[in-house]
């Protein structure tokens, strides 16, 4: 498949797209991880989620 004279430029535009989605994913994962983490310090502290299954069942 030839693209031409501007493989380089197509070629090098998709690099940096799945570039930029990895570290997207990276990073929502590793604030994932971080955020479940102060989740369960603060519950461990006695703090309870405002939104429980408690308020959401009241009708």
């Amino acid at each position: 498949m030839s693209l031409g004279p501007y493989t380089t430029f197509i070629v090098t535009s998709y690099l940096v797209v799945l570039v930029v989605v990895v570290l997207l994913i990276a990073w929502i994962i590793i604030d994932y991880r971080r955020q479940k983490q102060r989740l369960s310090e603060l519950e461990s502290k006695g703090m309870s989620r405002r939104s429980g299954s408690s308020t959401m069942n009241k009708t």
